[in-house]
């Protein structure tokens, strides 16, 4: 019953197909900038933090403009479009330049469009499916995205082990995105009527009016206890996605060099490294996605900030470790790493679907792309200056945070 529900909506979801060559696109850039930037440019993890910092600083105020846009004009298939075309054009003058200062400013335009998609696709699968299902269209979706996105790391190891320019890996880039511009052109469409989010919000004001009535009852029978009257906390949980993102950015951006540097391991088996780390994210999903009825997305997303937390500050061993063993350490490390993502995003976009009002559809990735920008400046600049063993342990206490405050901002098996 399980993988016939599953195969039914996997067949609904044919609009995702332009998103996996997105993600294949910017997976394969993800470890080949820093690198770029590093090895075949001569610049440092300072101008790597710049170039992936400033983007996703520029994202965040764009993200609440998309979703602005989003939600007033109902539009979703026409945003997409435009972020698609748009990062196909841009991704070709990347190929254009070698003056790093350019390529800083080009990202930061990337940084604009890349997060136009993502207001659009959360609310067409809010709207397409019922709420019962969000998390599993959430899963499919992340599911084969991830797919994409490791695709395009074992693009990137592919063509540099049989020694392409970097110019060509580029331009593999570009054209991917093109394609998935293309592809969504045909494959989304916007829906007929927009309704189930307005559907959820009645039905967690009716909710809220029925525990409203049930908790003035035990007031007036003296029964009532403190916690009983605490429900969710849109700014702590916010709080919460910040400093998640906070730390994956610190912890997530100087990571290829370090690899390549610290650990000297070619470019060619930090794609293969980074690869199993997404295939590990692909794994979550479908975890996150089978066990959030029986779990609750609340504490999977706890779970989720503690095992980062965990595995963040273990990385601290390796400088205690043989250098002969360092590299498999890094790799099953970050495959760990990559399940608990799973866990972590499949939660929160749901939670988020919920608990963020109608009208900020872009809150969501406005405070990941917040914390993510931070996390990409601060995180080479600690590495430059204290060293990456301060690094490791700095990014596991921050993701200890973010499960206080989840713990804090979200109540316990809260139903409406």
């Amino acid at each position: 019953m399980f993988i016939y529900h599953l195969a039914l909506l996997a067949l609904s979801m044919k609009w995702f197909i332009g998103f996996f060559f997105h993600e294949m696109a910017f997976g394969l850039l993800s470890v080949f900038l820093p690198l770029y930037v590093v090895k075949w440019l001569g610049g440092s993890l300072i101008d790597v933090g710049l170039m992936v910092g400033l983007s996703n600083f520029i994202a965040v105020p764009s993200a609440f403009l998309w979703g602005y846009l989003c939600d007033k004009t109902e539009r979703y298939r026409q945003l997409i479009l435009l972020s698609f075309f748009a990062l196909a054009i841009l991704l070709y003058f990347f190929s254009k330049t070698t003056v790093i200062a350019v390529l800083i400013f080009l990202n930061m335009l990337v940084g604009i469009f890349h997060v136009g998609h993502e207001p659009p696709k959360n609310v067409l699968i809010a709207e397409y499916y019922s709420r019962g299902e969000w998390e599993w269209g959430f899963t499919l979706y992340e599911a084969l995205t991830e797919l994409g996105w490791a695709s395009g790391l074992l693009l990137g190891f592919i063509l540099s082990n049989y020694g392409y320019s970097s110019v060509s890996l580029l331009l593999f880039s570009s054209f991917l995105s093109l394609i998935a511009s293309l592809t969504s052109v045909i494959l989304v469409k916007n829906p007929v009527l927009s309704v189930e989010r307005g559907l959820v919000s009645i039905e967690r004001a009716v909710g809220l009016a029925y525990r409203g009535s049930f908790l003035l009852s035990k007031a007036e029978t003296g029964r009532l206890s403190k916690s009983e009257l605490a429900g969710d906390s849109l700014p702590i949980f916010s709080i919460g996605l910040a400093l998640f993102s906070l730390a994956a950015g610190m912890f997530f951006t100087p990571l290829p060099v370090f690899l390549y540097k610290n650990l000297s391991i070619t470019p060619t088996t930090v794609f293969a490294v980074f690869f199993f780390n997404s295939l590990a994210n692909f794994v979550g999903y479908i975890y996150a996605g089978r066990r959030s009825e029986r779990i609750g997305d609340r504490t999977i997303l706890k779970y989720a900030s503690v095992i980062r937390a965990f595995l963040c500050a273990s990385f601290s061993t390796i400088f205690f470790s043989p250098l002969a063993i360092a590299p498999a350490m890094s790799a099953v490390g970050l495959i760990f790493m990559g399940f608990a993502y799973g866990l972590f995003a499949i939660s929160s976009m749901s939670l988020s679907m919920e608990i963020v009002p109608r009208g900020r559809a872009g809150l969501y990735n406005a405070l990941i792309g917040l914390g993510g920008a931070l996390g990409c400046l601060i995180g080479p600049l600690l590495a430059s200056y204290l060293g990456f063993l301060h690094l490791f342990v700095s990014c596991g206490f921050l993701f200890f945070l973010s499960y206080v405050a989840f713990k804090l901002g979200l109540k316990d098996h809260f139903t409406y």
